[in-house]
């Protein structure tokens, strides 16, 4: 949907009827796209010039660094993925990636060991597919290449309940894992098959019961809603099931259906009628009443959770991190690159062959040059999409301008009940955090739109 644009943000904000206008058509449409990242990998081109990373890095003002390994195999595509990643279980593919993202490393090294690795992530794809070998591995490459110290950074590591064993699982305890987050999405084998995935109750079961043994200080678990054939109860079922094991976070995801995806965008409507909203209410009250907080439209999490670890500092506009792996994106403050982006399977194995075999690691081909508009706005909405919302001092410090004078538009949301403004805070209120999604669609600039929607993902 197109959203209307005003030539006269102050002749809008005078006009009651207007501004309700504005409101219904941001709202009528509360699931637009999810932008876990600004600007979206859509906006992703190749560029005119290879970048030397040698210079991107060396000019990054990022006190810390955030370090992202990307394993692109998983056991098997779910019906809502749209990911890079690649249904394969061979080992022998495996061990051939690690190899290439331990050069990939190893030729980074000099860029990025100027800094401290402040968090360190492994995700997919499941991670976990890897035997235990593989899987040790990727952390003495973070030691070895990027100079990690286990004792001050933040690990967080994906798995899923078919992956999980007591010999990796002891592997991520030696390595000092701050958090392991598995996808459970529903708690009901119907559910799940719904979405192709083949996971069955028991199995979810035993991961469960296993993890918890290993006393990770953080345990996250993944929750999707509006899947086909769902009803409120069963979604409450699963949410329940998963409070039973008394996670210390919990995400919970709206289905979204995209090009690729194997659920299609008819099948998320029940009786003509698209439930995710009611769903979401309902979860979010329940986690409420049991005593988490809500950070974001989609996290959860008990206030006392986190690590025991002396961590070192990271700011949450998430610049300075550094992506290894086919797949995985790299972010520096005026550069976004990362490897070409697919979904469709021969496409990815392609990109992910091309990877394999290469030698030179050293350049970047592939991404986006951000504007200083494109800047602040990924500014404005790594933190207004978060309860903590936007300081504005901080965008002023960092930008030398005023957010409100750079964006009147963003009045709109505090006229109109969707956030609350004070003289140093910018902060969505609950009704604005529900409908997040459809802000930040909002909220993306024109240019980075028509590169989104000329994309061809293949």
């Amino acid at each position: 949907m197109t959203h209307p644009v005003y030539a006269n943000y102050s002749d809008l904000l005078q006009n009651p009827e207007a501004l309700r206008s504005w409101k219904e058509s941001l709202t009528s449409e509360p699931y637009r796209s999810y932008l876990y990242s600004y600007p979206h990998k859509t906006s992703y081109r190749e560029f005119k010039t290879k970048l030397p990373l040698s210079e991107l890095w060396s000019q990054e003002p990022a006190d810390t660094f955030f370090l992202y390994m990307h394993i692109p195999f998983c056991g098997a595509r779910c019906g809502f993925c749209n990911l890079f990643t690649l249904p394969d279980k061979r080992a022998d593919v495996h061990a051939e990636y690690v190899d290439a993202l331990e050069r990939q490393a190893y030729q980074w090294s000099s860029f990025i060991r100027h800094k401290p690795i402040a968090r360190f992530a492994i995700g997919g794809g499941t991670p976990t597919l890897l035997e235990p070998y593989q899987l040790d591995r990727l952390f003495r490459i973070a030691e070895d290449a990027a100079g990690m110290d286990s004792c001050k950074t933040s690990i967080s590591v994906e798995t899923s309940p078919e992956t999980v064993t007591t010999e990796r699982l002891s592997i991520l305890k030696t390595r000092q894992v701050d958090r392991v987050s598995m996808g459970i999405q529903s708690f009901i084998e119907a559910e799940a098959e719904a979405i192709y995935r083949p996971q069955k109750p028991q199995e979810v079961a035993r991961a469960l019961d296993l993890l918890k043994q290993y006393a990770f200080p953080i345990l996250n678990l993944d929750l999707i809603y509006g899947l086909p054939g769902q009803t409120v109860d069963s979604w409450l079922y699963s949410l329940d099931q998963a409070l039973s094991y008394e996670p210390e976070e919990i995400f919970l995801y709206p289905l979204y259906t995209r090009e690729h995806t194997i659920v299609k965008p008819e099948q998320i409507r029940q009786s003509g009628e698209d439930r995710r909203l009611l769903f979401y209410t309902a979860a979010r009250d329940r986690l409420m009443e049991r005593g988490y907080t809500q950070y974001s439209m989609r996290r959860f999490a008990k206030a006392e959770a986190g690590s025991t670890k002396p961590l070192l500092p990271y700011g949450c506009q998430e610049e300075g991190m550094i992506g290894l792996g086919c797949g995985a994106r790299s972010y520096t403050q005026s550069v976004h690159y990362s490897s070409r982006y697919s979904v469709g399977r021969s496409a990815t194995a392609s990109i992910i062959a091309d990877y394999v075999a290469a030698q030179d690691y050293t350049t970047a081909d592939y991404g986006i040059v951000l504007s200083e508009d494109e800047q602040k706005r990924r500014f404005i909405l790594k933190a207004l999409l978060h309860t903590e919302g936007l300081t504005l001092d901080s965008y002023t410090s960092r930008f030398g301008t005023k957010p409100l004078d750079d964006y009147p538009e963003l009045q709109l949301l505090e006229r109109t009940g969707l956030a609350e403004l004070s003289p140093v805070l910018l902060r969505l209120t609950s009704e604005g955090i529900m409908y997040s999604d459809a802000i930040g669609d909002w909220f993306i600039s024109s240019n980075i739109r028509a590169l989104m929607e000329s994309c061809v993902v293949s």
